[in-house]
């Protein structure tokens, strides 16, 4: 290392780490011991600390929390999927298509992120609603005669209002390996007969692949715990396991139960990309 280098390492990365540290670590960490401690309520100064599992043995013998686990990771899954192949288009054309237009178009893609969330979820409350626009459209087009229960509060307006919410998100990765593809790939499939779907299929698929898989995973893991949107559109039958951890930590005052199920939701999480990873990497291998 040349002298005065060690300088700025310290001043470039300390700051990150102390940051991580004190908004990440030592929140999941309490977290953690949250979870362990016995009793219910919130822990003041006072109060005993005893550790305990009688908040994982709740979780895991109520089938209810289980069941809406799995529900909410089927539903970020679905999100996931839905996100990565609404961008990938999306990515390609920026990558191959929009030319010198591709900075503007970029920005507006991206234009959604400088409004509220919430504002954003709002606005899909209303075009879902029995008087929205999708309904209003639809009976204009003569295809309902009455309103279309199914679009508001329900999983399917849940699923619906993430994936408009994370597409531009997804966007980003997949549009990053595109960018790194070499033209000259291309150009030599094309110099060997390869057709434009045969050179899409053999040589950009694969190799905008990760950032599909980053796109992918990016999206899944916030959605899992998700509890704005199912609040906003979801409604009762739109509850989300993110919810549940929300109201044991608000309406309830049940910190150690909603900190048990936010760990539980963790590993979970944690397990499904590590097996994703695992699946994918030993399909690479056979291949």
């Amino acid at each position: 290392m040349r002298p005065g280098h060690g300088g700025a390492v310290w001043f470039l990365g300390v700051p990150p780490i102390v940051w991580l540290t004190l908004f990440f670590l030592v929140p999941l960490t309490l977290i953690v011991a949250f979870s362990f401690r016995g009793g219910t309520g919130v822990a003041g100064p006072d109060s005993p600390w005893i550790l305990s599992l009688e908040h994982y043995a709740e979780i895991l013998g109520t089938v209810a929390f289980v069941r809406l686990l799995g529900i909410s990771i089927l539903v970020a899954f679905s999100v996931a999927a839905l996100a990565t192949i609404a961008a990938y288009p999306v990515a390609y054309f920026l990558t191959f298509r929009a030319g010198r237009m591709a900075p503007l178009y970029l920005t507006l893609l991206l234009i959604p992120f400088a409004v509220s969330y919430l504002l954003r979820v709002m606005a899909w409350k209303l075009m879902l609603g029995p008087e929205g626009g999708i309904n209003s459209l639809l009976a204009w087009l003569g295809m309902i005669e009455e309103p279309l229960s199914l679009l508001l509060y329900s999983r399917a307006a849940v699923i619906i209002t993430l994936v408009y919410v994370w597409i531009p998100f997804a966007t980003l990765p997949i549009y990053a390996a595109m960018q790194r593809i070499e033209r000259g790939h291309l150009e030599a499939a094309a110099d060997l007969g390869a057709g434009p779907w045969s050179r899409f299929a053999r040589v950009t698929l694969p190799l905008s692949l990760p950032g599909a898989l980053a796109a992918f995973f990016m999206v899944f893991i916030p959605s899992v715990g998700e509890y704005v949107t199912p609040a906003l559109v979801g409604g009762t039958d739109g509850v989300m396991y993110g919810n549940i951890i929300q109201g044991f930590f608000t309406r309830s005052a049940n910190w150690p139960m909603g900190a048990a199920l936010a760990v539980l939701m963790l590993v979970m999480t944690i397990l499904l990309v590590i097996l994703a990873l695992s699946l994918l990497n030993c399909r690479r291998v056979l291949a």
